[in-house]
Order: structure tokens, then C-alpha cells, then sequence
């Protein structure tokens, strides 16, 4: 018989918990006929402005060809365009649209209310101290670079 004791794992809630976040990110987003996917794109572009699929699969850590025909999807939307980079014209950047602008808005307006609603009942410290914790558990996980790597 199998047997561990999922209870005492940090991993087993870490896991559980992001699972059902994103449950109810997806959830939220639904109505407004956004993807996760699409929401995660945005929020990358958002974060660290336009970028290559490569670059923006690297940094969503999802395999390249996953991110083609979301980016096809979006880009027939009229949410990201795909425009050659001054440096490099053989690569093609991936930039927001105005018509992401609104997009934006309304993938922020959903994750505020996720956000809340994960954290209700826990006080300011009990929060500050989860963010603490989280970012601990995330340095001690991250995998250190090479000297002179990018």
C-alpha cells in the first residue's frame, strides 16, 4: 500500500493551494472570454515590456511551440502584434495593442478580487508574513545562474 503523509507536506499545500487559485483565477476571468494563458501573455508583457516568444515562453516556462497559437489567437484579436526587432530582424517581438489596454484592465480587476478572497480572514501581519514566507520558499527553490550568464 502507498503511503504518505500529505498533511505535514509543505509541498502537497503549496501545490493544492496554487491549483485552486488558479481554478478560480480562470473562473473569474471566463466571463470577460479571457484566458488564463492570455491573461499570464499580457501580464509578462506588462511586467517586462516586449519580448520575443522565445523570451516570453522562457519567462511563462511553457515550451515554445505551446505559446504559438496563443499568441496567433491574440494577435487575430487584435490584442498583441508580432513586429521585427530593430537589433535582430529575423526575430519577431511580441507587443500589447491598445486594444490589450482594456484587457488588462479587467485581468487586473479579476486577480485584485482573487487576491482578497485568498487572503480573507488573515490579518495584515498574517499576510505580510505569507509573503514572507512564500519568497523564501521561492529563493530557496530558484535555481542560482551561471557567472556571466543572462
Amino acid at each position: 500500500m502507498l503511503h504518505y503523509d500529505f498533511e505535514a507536506s509543505v509541498g502537497y499545500w503549496l501545490v493544492n493551494a496554487h491549483q485552486a487559485y488558479m481554478r478560480a483565477f480562470q473562473q473569474a476571468l471566463a466571463p470577460h472570454g479571457i484566458t488564463f494563458r492570455q491573461a499570464q501573455v499580457l501580464g509578462c508583457l506588462a511586467a517586462r515590456g516586449p519580448q520575443s516568444q522565445r523570451d516570453l515562453a522562457d519567462n511563462l516556462l511553457i515550451e515554445p511551440p505551446n505559446l504559438v497559437g496563443v499568441i496567433d489567437r491574440m494577435e487575430s484579436a487584435g490584442l498583441v502584434e508580432r513586429r521585427p526587432c530593430d537589433d535582430d530582424r529575423r526575430k519577431k517581438l511580441i507587443h500589447p495593442l491598445p486594444a490589450a489596454i482594456e484587457q488588462w484592465r479587467k485581468i487586473a480587476d479579476c486577480g485584485r478580487a482573487i487576491r482578497e478572497r485568498a487572503v480573507e480572514g488573515l490579518t495584515v501581519q498574517q499576510r505580510e508574513q505569507l509573503h514572507e514566507m512564500l519568497a523564501h520558499i521561492q529563493e530557496n527553490l530558484t535555481v542560482p545562474t551561471l557567472v556571466g550568464s543572462p
